[in-house]
């Protein structure tokens, strides 16, 4: 197939804005999002993900648009729009369905269409191509090729950057896969792995975060023994993990838009196949329940503190589903705050990261502007580790609770820190 000049990236958020840069140093690339604010904040320099630089963005040559006709030249598209769940849990594949008519609506002949959202094996070839046939008259696989790279971006790592990852790609033709390793070996030295088929590279993504689901939902299961048992699990996993082959997970919330859901889309995909998949489904149970276990098991330690009852105020450090990024996307720690309100407790959520005005759109949560002022409080909860909570010291709990306040550590990272002498603490 003829050399890549003109490429369009659809979907400018966590997984496509770096793409998009990092293409934009070896092609002509042109970033569309139908979100025309996102669009205009992208071309002043200031990406709300933090993902990419403010010095990155202006020294870029990517082009922007939230016009879909301006993609009407490329000849290489790459979808990168969300797939969720819906409130029953089953994929909702209503983005990718509207950008894959996007697409067939300025769709040339030659071009070749690369999905890298995270769906269950069929979705490009069985639901996508259709799509983009009826919407360019054109003929899937003659016309135009299909092509699956799944993302692999874990926001906030710096490590793990597209530059220093392995690639998955598969094209619907050796031909169509031979071009995606060109063009994706240019963000990585060549760092390319062609797998079978396109089935098969969306099985190797969608099974990605499911076997991490599975094994945080074992350490999460054992957590709730120990804590029975009177054990801390995080001291036992400084034990277990000096064995060489044991895998180091944490206990603790597991939200995101990955490993909270992609497993979801394995478990409808199984359904769909006559198979019940039990292992799977039992981790998302068990996950998805930490929540309300970890509000019940805090709120046993802050009724023994106080015993005499009365009002309780909280304040839960952290609404994000992961520390130092600001994405709020299927955070568990909601759960936890309803958890917590539900029993009586009156709560105040603080997050050094998230946006405030998101927060409170998408969980009617009003976040702290400050720590000064607010206390004091009967428990702190430390439910996200951004590094301003982890630089605690004895002072800030101090200033912040009763005397006898419970300082509750779900991510075990004030173990170390000597607390105040009249301060309960509470930890996994």
């Amino acid at each position: 197939m003829k050399s890549i000049s003109k490429i369009a990236v659809l979907g400018l958020g966590y997984v496509g804005l770096p793409l998009a840069v990092a293409l934009a140093r070896h092609f002509r690339v042109t970033g569309y999002d139908l979100d025309s604010s996102r669009v205009s904040e992208i071309s002043v320099g200031h990406d709300r993900t933090h993902e990419v630089s403010e010095a990155a963005l202006t020294d870029s040559t990517l082009a922007l648009t939230d016009k879909i006709e301006d993609l009407k030249e490329a000849e290489f598209f790459i979808v990168a729009v969300p797939t969720p769940v819906d409130e029953t849990n089953r994929p909702n594949l209503a983005a990718l369905r509207s950008a894959s008519r996007q697409v067939g609506s300025v769709l040339a002949k030659g071009a070749v269409v690369v999905y890298e959202s995270t769906v269950y094996p069929g979705v490009t070839e069985a639901v996508c191509g259709p799509i983009l046939e009826e919407a360019s008259g054109l003929r899937c696989g003659i016309d135009f090729h299909l092509g699956y790279s799944p993302e692999r971006i874990n926001p906030g790592d710096r490590e793990h950057s597209l530059e220093r990852i392995t690639k998955v790609v598969a094209g619907q033709t050796p031909e169509v896969s031979a071009l995606l390793k060109e063009v994706y070996g240019k963000l990585n030295d060549g760092n390319i792995f062609v797998a079978h088929d396109i089935r098969t590279a969306e099985a190797a993504k969608v099974i990605e975060n499911a076997q991490r689901d599975i094994n945080i939902a074992f350490i999460n299961e054992v957590t709730e023994i120990f804590g029975r048992l009177g054990i801390s699990a995080h001291n036992v996993l400084d034990a277990a993990r000096t064995k060489w082959n044991f895998l180091d997970f944490q206990p603790g919330l597991v939200g995101g838009h990955c490993i909270g859901v992609d497993p979801f889309y394995l478990a409808y995909c199984s359904k769909e196949m006559g198979h019940d998949p039990e292992i799977i489904l039992a981790g998302r149970r068990i996950n998805d329940a930490m929540g309300t276990s970890l509000a019940e098991r805090i709120g046993v330690a802050i009724d023994e503190a106080f015993p005499e009852g009365g009002s309780t105020r909280l304040l839960v450090l952290g609404l994000t589903f992961k520390e130092n990024v600001p994405d709020l996307r299927n955070t568990k720690v909601i759960d936890l705050v309803r958890a917590l309100e539900a029993r009586g407790h009156r709560v105040d959520v603080h997050d050094v990261c998230a946006d405030p005005t998101e927060a409170k759109l998408s969980y009617e949560v009003d976040l702290l502007p400050s720590l000064e002022g607010g206390g004091p409080y009967h428990a702190l909860i430390g439910a996200v580790p951004h590094g301003l909570y982890r630089d605690f010291t004895g002072a800030s709990f101090r200033s912040l609770l009763h005397p006898g306040g419970v300082v509750a550590d779900i991510k075990g990272m004030w173990r170390t820190l000597t607390l105040p002498e009249d301060l309960r603490r509470w930890q996994l």
